[in-house]
């Protein structure tokens, strides 16, 4: 018998098989035609599959296709052979798969879905009648027994609270829901890379609306990123390409593209038929190249500043991202700082030569001149808690052999404190970018390649410490939240919430009632509108209730977060070709 003719019944399986897969998907959006709201659900968690399936049911084809043997040419069996056997390897994934969707797709939530459900519901009733317990049993403690009772309950409360949280991990895992966080998170980041990419390399530069923003603003690397990234935001909202001044650089006099990759590929040149400063959007629209002042002195204001979201996207990001906007920040800061070669170089040998590997933590001690001014000092014991209080979460999860800090800081004789105090512990730095942060030092190119050095470090770490007042630790959150699906909880800062500076107000609204208990709080009902001020980090949050025009302290928990959205440009061609380059 030809090769040719036995493989037909692995083609016939192979056919089988799909024709199956499709019946049951087609029986299950008939049957749950009636359910709109589930079949909603359902059918995105669907899409998401049937991509890889068709990619895969391509792959048989021209598997399929390839055991053809032509008349004469039966000395190609043992060919024919080799290739059969993929092909049933293809049939086993094909059926492992279907059982896939058969768990994915069948009535209601996944079995290690509903069983995470229930033992977080039971964790948190039981944290709850320990908790109770616990303090009534406070009244009879002897005074001097108070502390060490104190300092048990603390413990024990941590254990539970650990607990708690290694469940909600798993339950964001549960049931395929991790890989299409994973797959949503990499489809949405390329879809705005390619629309700024688009802006960014018209095909006629002399044509293009253009917006100059020049990087050389009075202040350090992490600010002057995000007055660049600022100047992105507005260009990407009003249709024009970016050009970015950057000549005679404070850190690196050559510019921008020495270190970086050009913001353009095809349009750097600032010249046009008209040119002017920034008067709003409307006053500016038959105006060629606009000039963009920084944003103290921005006037008017156009909409697309900070906290605000493309209203296109937003139900994508809001569904995916536990913070939005610091998604959409990240962005425009992962376009930009995409390294030249030699930076590339760099930071593998760097990678290799520190020694840096998970599972690991990093720790940001900003001092020198923001102590005293912008931000108050803060020992190395304050951020050492949360580390090790990191490590014992991530201990739940992942083999811990190791407790590794990455330590960036601005101050020399940090390192060696630290590693004579917390002796179990590996620091990983490098002193000579601690040197070159000084403010003698801070305005030159090993300067530079050093604060780029830390930033990329904090944010390859698996938890960040920090505070939130340096603009360092927030370009590493931000850079952070490119490399997984959302890493919004990834922090703790020792000060402020996550701020950018020049944003909008930052709004939230209050969901549950609250009624003062002291002259510090304020009262609050559901819907009404809240200014933030900060979060204490202690259960309470400072703002000014809007409606009433008070301010004071109000439980974090009683609100959520009010996202504003923005009617951004959508790009349809840019997105035209981002489709017809994944066919």
């Amino acid at each position: 018998m030809r090769p040719w003719a036995g493989s037909w019944r692995w083609i016939t399986l192979v056919l089988l098989a799909w024709g199956t897969l499709l019946f049951y998907i087609g029986g299950h959006l008939v049957r749950d035609s009636e359910h709109p709201e589930r079949s909603s659900r359902e059918l995105s968690k669907i899409l998401a599959k049937l991509e890889r399936l068709k990619q895969q049911n391509e792959d048989l084809r021209r598997m399929a296709e390839s055991l053809r043997i032509p008349e004469g040419q039966a000395e190609a069996g043992s060919l024919a052979a080799g290739r059969l056997r993929s092909l049933e390897d293809q049939l086993t994934r094909a059926k492992q798969k279907i059982h896939s969707f058969q768990k994915l797709t069948g009535d209601g939530p996944g079995p290690t879905q509903e069983e995470l459900r229930r033992r977080v519901e039971n964790g948190v009733k039981e944290f709850w009648y320990f908790v109770r317990s616990e303090v009534k049993k406070l009244a009879s403690v002897e005074p001097s027994e108070r502390q060490k009772y104190a300092d048990t309950l603390l413990q024990d409360l941590g254990h539970q609270e650990r607990s708690i949280m290694t469940d909600l991990y798993y339950l964001s895992q549960a049931d395929g829901v991790g890989e299409w966080r994973m797959k949503e998170a990499k489809d949405l980041s390329d879809l705005v890379q390619n629309r700024i990419s688009y802006l960014q390399n018209p095909p006629d530069c002399s044509k293009a609306r253009k917006l100059v923003c020049n990087i050389n603003k009075g202040c350090g690397y992490g600010c002057q990123l995000h007055h660049v990234v600022y100047c992105f935001m507005i260009a990407y909202g009003t249709q024009r390409t970016l050009i970015l001044e950057s000549h005679n650089w404070r850190y690196a006099p050559g510019g921008w593209e020495t270190v970086f990759l050009p913001v353009s590929n095809t349009c750097t040149d600032r010249s046009g038929a008209t040119t002017g400063h920034w008067s709003g959007e409307a006053h500016d629209k038959d105006v060629q190249v606009v000039e963009l002042p920084i944003v103290d002195s921005l006037h008017p204001r156009p909409p697309y500043l900070p906290l605000a979201i493309p209203e296109d996207l937003a139900p994508r990001v809001q569904r995916l991202h536990g913070d939005p906007s610091v998604w959409w920040v990240s962005q425009f800061v992962k376009y930009l700082v995409r390294p030249q070669a030699w930076l590339e170089k760099e930071i593998q040998q760097s990678t290799a030569k520190l020694g840096f590997k998970h599972p690991i933590i990093g720790v940001h001690v900003r001092r020198t001149d923001k102590v005293g001014t912008e931000a108050a000092f803060h020992p190395i014991e304050e951020y050492m808690v949360h580390v090790e209080e990191q490590f014992q979460h991530l201990a739940r999860r992942v083999h811990v052999d190791k407790k590794r800090v990455y330590l960036a800081t601005d101050d020399p004789s940090l390192l060696q404190e630290a590693k004579t105090k917390y002796p179990d512990y590996e620091f990983i730095s490098d002193n000579s970018i601690s040197w070159s942060a000084g403010l003698h030092n801070r305005y030159t190119e090993n300067s530079l390649r050093g604060v780029i050095l830390d930033i990329h470090f904090l944010s390859q770490t698996d938890f960040l410490v920090c505070t939130f007042s340096s603009q360092v630790c927030r370009v590493a959150y931000e850079i952070m939240q490119t490399l997984h699906p959302d890493a919004s909880s990834f922090f703790y800062s020792l000060d402020d919430i996550y701020y950018f500076g020049g944003q909008n107000a930052h709004n939230q609204i209050a969901v549950y009632p609250h009624q003062p208990r002291n002259s510090e709080d304020i009262p609050l009902e559901p819907g009404d509108v809240i200014g933030v001020a900060g979060n204490h980090w202690d259960g309470y949050s400072k703002g000014i209730n809007r409606k009433l025009g008070r301010t004071g302290l109000y439980p974090s928990y009683k609100v959520k977060e009010k996202i504003e959205t923005v009617k951004y440009p959508t790009y349809p061609e840019a997105d035209k070709l981002l489709k017809s380059q994944k066919k």
